[in-house]
């Protein structure tokens, strides 16, 4: 345990803070303080002393400078039982300093005021808080430091218990809070310096990346693992991550995964589309006039597979698709969670009636070709550009006998689209703007064959299919040929292309090539 009888406090955020001063001052500890935190503890009824006459040196520059003073850091820095730092403070009327109470100019709320200027910005970059900060955490062993009011309730609790004294456990992670706080606001300043520069690399040498902790989850993907969300420091686009939810459970660790995959999916059409996830796949998906005829077209792809599912719509969901989405429900087609741009009022309403049901919205939907994507592996990042390739009807490359339709060319083009968001090797087939049969994440293409077929039933005859990534042999091809399948796109580069056209013209299937491939890991 470490008695403390010497503060300093500085902070920008005073809340709750004369809770704390109070018991300090009840168990006599002297007080340090600067500026504004010295008049108001100062008007408050507390005894200060100013730092600038404990230094013999006054603040200036505007208060740029106010407690980087040797006298300041050796009584934070000294190791209490280093003979030689004692006899050194000693010498130089250093005095111990044994706890920091500090938090910093607001940076971060600065910059995220529209129409905030550089000049104003700047300013409100802290430079005294942080160094205290640092030295303070850097002795934990001898100094506390207390950076978030959200902390003051514990102290104050455990100087009561043990007579103005804190322990080295609560120092030590006292510490390690501290060094986190000044990590962010170094990375915030970071960040908005370097986004007012022209362009840099697309791909920087270095990463700064910084989260939030959103809520500890349940678990994770299984019960027997811990699990925790974190989200980016500010909205890059509309997101699952920084959705609102209006109703329902807390969300999932899988809950969130899917939601991110039911409206990335449906980000990329125009027209009134759902989405169907189950297990991070769409097992159904279509395009309508209208969100209701959307959702029973994706429905009708794979009813079994949507039980549990994760539903996503580009649209704002009114009472009639909210009843249409109720009525699938009473057939026994259990929905986890909607994520959608908007609810009229009575949508939400009915929506909500199942209390477990989690509901979500995202705002107005939207794309930023700046934004990567970032995929995680044990003590690395991968960082790419997100798959947003389209292809026009004029780019696509007929190599078999047969010319697709136009409505086969409608279809393909949807497909293709659509195909992109299912795990690879995906194989697709679709009637018009929906899907009939999915084959999703096998390890062989012809699996993948099989299961689209299997899936899709008699709806395969005078479907189209998608192909993620070329057809390394012309068995794939067999199978879609027999299912009755129609036309074909697929992005073509085996070293068997031909005779993988040479098998479509057996069965008088159009096949056109991308020369693009969509594979999803």
């Amino acid at each position: 345990m470490k008695k403390i009888r010497r503060a300093l406090i500085s902070v920008f955020d005073k809340s709750a803070l004369l809770d704390l001063v109070q018991i300090l001052a009840e168990n006599g500890v002297e007080f340090l303080s600067t500026g504004r935190t010295a008049s108001y503890l100062t008007k408050a009824g507390f005894e200060v002393r100013e730092v600038s006459d404990y230094t013999g040196f006054p603040e200036i520059l505007g208060g740029r400078v106010k407690t980087l003073h040797p006298r300041i850091y050796g009584g934070l820095l000294a190791v209490r039982d280093n003979p030689e730092h004692v006899a050194q403070t000693s010498a130089h009327g250093i005095e111990s300093i044994d706890l920091i109470v500090s938090n910093l100019y607001p940076f971060e709320a600065t910059v995220q005021r529209e129409g905030v200027e550089l000049a104003e910005a700047i300013e409100n970059i802290d430079i005294g808080g942080p160094t205290l900060i640092r030295a303070a955490a850097k002795n934990y062993q001898d100094v506390a430091v207390v950076t978030d009011p959200a902390q003051y309730p514990d102290i104050i609790e455990e100087l009561q218990e043990n007579g103005c004294s804190l322990s080295s456990e609560t120092r030590f992670q006292l510490a390690k809070v501290a060094f986190q706080h000044i990590t962010r606001y170094d990375a915030a300043i970071s960040h908005y310096l370097t986004a007012l520069d022209a362009p840099g690399p697309e791909f920087p040498q270095s990463l700064n990346l910084r989260y939030e902790q959103v809520q500890e989850l349940r678990y994770g993907e299984n019960p027997h693992q811990k699990a925790a969300f974190y989200r980016a420091e500010a909205l890059p686009e509309p997101c699952a991550a920084w959705a609102e939810q209006l109703s329902g459970q807390s969300l999932s660790f899988n809950n969130i995964l899917d939601l991110e995959a039911a409206l990335e999916i449906v980000k990329d059409f125009d027209a009134p589309t759902c989405a169907i996830i189950k297990h991070n796949n769409p097992c159904g998906l279509a395009t309508g006039e209208d969100l209701v005829e959307a959702f029973n077209d994706a429905l009708e792809c794979d009813r079994t597979s949507a039980f549990g599912s994760i539903i996503g719509l580009n649209r704002k969901v009114t009472i009639q698709t909210a009843n249409t989405i109720r009525e699938a429900a009473k057939d026994g087609i259990k929905v986890e969670a909607i994520i959608a741009p908007s609810y009229t009022e009575q949508a939400l309403k009915a929506l909500s009636r199942v209390k477990q049901r989690r509901i979500l919205a995202t705002g107005k939907l939207s794309r930023h070709a700046s934004v990567k994507q970032a995929r995680h592996v044990i003590g690395g990042l991968l960082l790419q550009d997100r798959d947003r390739h389209e292809i026009a009807q004029n780019e696509l490359k007929v190599v078999s006998k047969r010319t697709p339709t136009d409505a086969e060319i409608e279809s393909l083009l949807f497909a293709w689209r659509t195909c992109k968001h299912v795990k690879s090797n995906c194989i697709l087939l679709a009637q018009g703007t929906k899907t009939v049969g999915i084959g999703a994440g096998q390890m062989s293409r012809v699996d993948s064959c099989i299961i689209a077929a299997r899936k899709a039933g008699e709806r395969a005859k005078g479907s189209v299919l998608a192909s993620d990534a070329y057809f390394p042999f012309p068995d794939g091809i067999e199978i879609a040929g027999a299912a009755g399948v129609s036309a074909i796109i697929q992005p073509g580069g085996s070293v068997n292309d031909q005779p993988v056209i040479d098998a479509a013209d057996r069965y008088d299937m159009a096949m056109v090539l991308t020369g693009v491939r969509h594979f999803l890991h």
